[in-house]
């Protein structure tokens, strides 16, 4: 294996023929205001609301008062379109803001509801769009009919040294001299399996770097959220194809030993044992015995075991069957 790198009202009400009533806007000493910016809306709207003067002109008024008091037409014909108009222009924008807003909500209460009703899965709860499944998850969903699960007793462990892999919630063998104790995290590949834990002796160096024999462990999501089904054959062949890919030379060509699915320590798994054959400059191994074994742990992620024993080292290809029979869950 190689390392990889509505309308306004009128202001207007005439009572009698005899008396006529009006509310006159309150005087502004400085109009103006009311245009100038960062006056909002609502601050002229609150000002044109203020407490009018109600005025009556009849028949008793004085002459200082008829004075004091703007004619009808003054009115009319004067300054009064321009306090209307503007009014509009605020009464206009106030509606079109009011209406952009319900728009808006109501485009989102709606965007809410169907989406929310395209996400609920079969069991009526909310389902994560396909996009945030993980890998593995995405290539292979849970099984229509999920087999009834089987609830074996794992065998005893056997004696002797083990290597334990808390994240990936197996066991197995630990073996001595070569081999010596994993430093590294490999992550190379498109399932996102991190080989973190493990054995290794480091076979050959050459001008691409080194190139090891391997006996590692890890895990990969394999459900959305906290399912428990897992394809396990699909599952299985994807971490064979990943593997594949990402630690070999390209081409090499696969002869098939064994791919199943068994039980490893009681646990269902999908074993797969073949041989590679590959060429790589500078490089003396052209073939790799190897074993794959993806194991259903009970958790939504599935425990990963790779074991690799290049074709100059052929002499510790007994330790891929030893390895893989030594596996227990924790």
């Amino acid at each position: 294996m190689i390392e990889q790198t509505t309308p306004e009202q009128s202001v207007w009400a005439r009572s009698s023929a005899d008396d006529v009533s009006f509310i006159v806007p309150p005087v502004r000493p400085h109009a103006s205001h009311a245009s100038e910016p960062g006056t909002s809306a609502s601050t002229a709207s609150a000002s044109s609301t203020s407490t009018p003067r109600r005025l009556s002109v009849g028949l008793f008024a004085s002459e200082e008062e008829k004075e004091g008091i703007p004619s009808l037409s003054s009115l009319i014909g004067g300054g009064m379109p321009s306090q209307r108009r503007m009014l509009m222009w605020f009464g206009a924008a106030a509606g079109v803001i009011v209406v952009v807003g319900l728009v808006i909500v109501l485009v989102l209460t709606l965007a809410g509801t169907f989406g929310g009703e395209r996400a609920l899965g079969g069991n009526g709860q909310e389902a994560p769009p396909e996009d945030y499944a993980p890998p593995l998850a995405r290539l292979c969903p849970p099984p229509s009919e999920a087999p009834a699960p089987e609830n074996l007793q794992p065998p005893a462990v056997p004696p002797g040294p083990r290597t334990v892999d808390h994240d990936a919630g197996i066991s197995y063998a630990q073996y001595g001299d070569p081999w010596q104790p994993w430093q590294d995290n490999w992550t190379a590949g498109e399932l996102e399996v991190q080989y973190r834990v493990g054995q290794h002796f480091i076979t050959e160096v050459y001008p691409g770097g080194t190139y090891h024999a391997s006996i590692l462990s890890g895990s990969v999501p394999a459900t959305v959220n906290d399912g428990m089904q897992l394809d396990l054959e699909c599952a299985g062949k994807q971490v064979v194809a990943d593997v594949r890919v990402s630690y070999y030379p390209q081409p090499n060509e696969m002869e098939t030993i064994r791919s199943e699915l068994t039980t490893l320590g009681g646990r269902p798994a999908w074993v797969s044992v073949f041989r590679l054959y590959f060429n790589e400059p500078g490089l003396t191994a052209t073939d790799e015995l190897v074993a794959v074994a993806t194991i259903d742990v009970g958790s939504p992620e599935a425990a990963v075991l790779y074991v690799s024993i290049p074709g100059t080292h052929r002499e510790f290809d007994w330790v891929v069957e030893d390895v893989l029979a030594s596996v227990r869950p924790l």
